[in-house]
């Protein structure tokens, strides 16, 4: 268990409006501008069908979150609730999965924003992007969300003006929707892998759960309704898109601004670009925020150094927790290309909800577990989308795994009676 003075806590700020937004920056910045092809690729007709799978699966994981997120409301998300109702190591293996995973999306979305704006020094505007988006979260929550305002706003209308113009358009050719012989079973679930990636924003709204105001209330509402209108507008994208794009989305590396030019609106083509980095810092400010929140519970109780549980006494920030993150963001968006990270972050992320989910599912009705149907359907629909994601992913993610759970053991070993040092 953690040991947290009140002095030590962050300040409940967030209302329920604010919690989605910050959700659906996180799902809308992340997912639709860089999901699209590489789940085209898999599924090829049966895009949409990997759409809906991924989104029940999404479902499953945001019920059980959601009600977990009410009975445990503190930073840390299914670290804390793995770590309650299943045990330390759990909490565990969910911290580092979600902590090391979505280290690596960060980097990916800041090297996706500078690829957009200025792609021959893409590594100059990613690490650019880090450091000022890590300035803005330790000015404190509240201006983090008022951006992320901003973003989802600009993001959404733009999106909207796609889907118009694309599907209004003479381009549009609906017979890219129906089922060919390039759709597998296999394919379908290896799309809805990739796709989860998109919608595993609502976390951040469990994360923030010392931040949110009355979390009983508001988280339980606010990540159905972010789930709700992310759900919403990928399908209408992704029909907007496929039906121009076809076959060709596949091999697309701008899916959307291709789409515009190709639905006879060039003049539109920069707006969906600028659009698309704007929704990638979008993404990046909710990672950098979530990924902080989960280090601070896990350094709170000393599985990673606890000088990073320090709250800062005037914007009541992890402020140590997100210059670190910060830190090795900007390191890996200067040193390496993490843009193909889709597939290692989608494995930690499922594993992440595969253990919200088994931790949902010992919730008694006494305290409002979810029905028993869906943490069972999201724990086999998590291991199954994790293990049906390309063998790279599946590899390194799973080395990745062991490799915390020895960090683990290791401290186990040093401290036999689960002992926590003074601090």
């Amino acid at each position: 268990m953690s040991n947290t003075t009140t002095g030590d806590r962050l300040q409940r700020r967030l209302g329920v409006f604010d919690a989605v937004v910050i959700g659906l920056g996180s799902m809308i910045g992340a997912g639709i501008f860089a999901a699209l092809p590489p789940a085209s690729r898999a599924a090829g007709s049966g895009l949409l069908l990997g759409l809906g799978v991924a989104a029940v699966v999404a479902y499953c994981n945001a019920t059980s979150s959601a009600r977990l997120a009410a009975r445990y409301p503190a930073s840390g998300g299914t670290y804390v609730y793995g770590r309650e109702r299943l045990g330390d190591f759990w909490g565990y293996l969910a911290g580092w999965s979600f902590v090391v995973g979505k280290t690596a999306s960060c980097a990916a979305m800041a090297l996706t924003v500078g690829s957009y704006l200025w792609p021959a020094h893409s590594h100059v505007i990613a690490v650019a992007a880090v450091l000022l988006l890590t300035a803005v979260n330790y000015a404190g929550v509240q201006k983090s969300a008022l951006l992320t305002r901003v973003i989802v706003a600009i993001v959404l209308t733009t999106l909207i003006t796609i889907i118009i113009t694309t599907l209004t358009s003479t381009a549009s050719d609906a017979t890219h929707l129906d089922l060919t012989s390039d759709t597998s079973t296999s394919g379908v679930l290896e799309a809805a892998g990739l796709l989860f990636f998109a919608f595993a924003g609502y976390a951040r709204i469990a994360t923030l759960g010392e931040e949110v105001r009355d979390p009983a209330r508001t988280i339980p509402r606010a990540i159905p309704i972010a789930l709700g209108i992310t759900l919403a507008v990928y399908a209408a994208v992704a029909v907007a898109v496929l039906t121009v794009l076809g076959p060709a989305l596949g091999t697309a590396t701008a899916p959307l601004a291709d789409a515009v030019e190709k639905a006879g609106h060039p003049a539109l083509t920069p707006a969906v670009r600028i659009t698309a980095a704007i929704a990638a810092l979008g993404s990046l400010l909710a990672l950098i925020l979530g990924v902080s929140r989960t280090t601070l519970a896990m350094a709170r109780d000393h599985h990673l150094p606890h000088a990073l549980a320090a709250v800062h006494p005037r914007h009541k920030v992890p402020h140590r927790a997100e210059l670190a993150i910060g830190a090795v963001v900007a390191i890996l968006a200067a040193t390496l290309d993490v843009r193909g990270a889709i597939g290692f972050s989608s494995f930690g992320v499922l594993v992440y909800y595969a253990i919200a989910n088994a931790s949902a599912w010992t919730l008694t009705s006494d305290e409002n577990r979810p029905p028993r149907a869906v943490p069972i359907l999201g724990l086999l629909g998590c291991l199954i989308l994790a293990f049906t994601l390309p063998p790279t992913s599946v590899i390194t993610g799973a080395a990745v795994l062991a490799a915390g759970a020895a960090l683990y053991a290791l401290r186990r070993t040093a401290r036999p009676n689960g002992t926590q040092p003074p601090g």
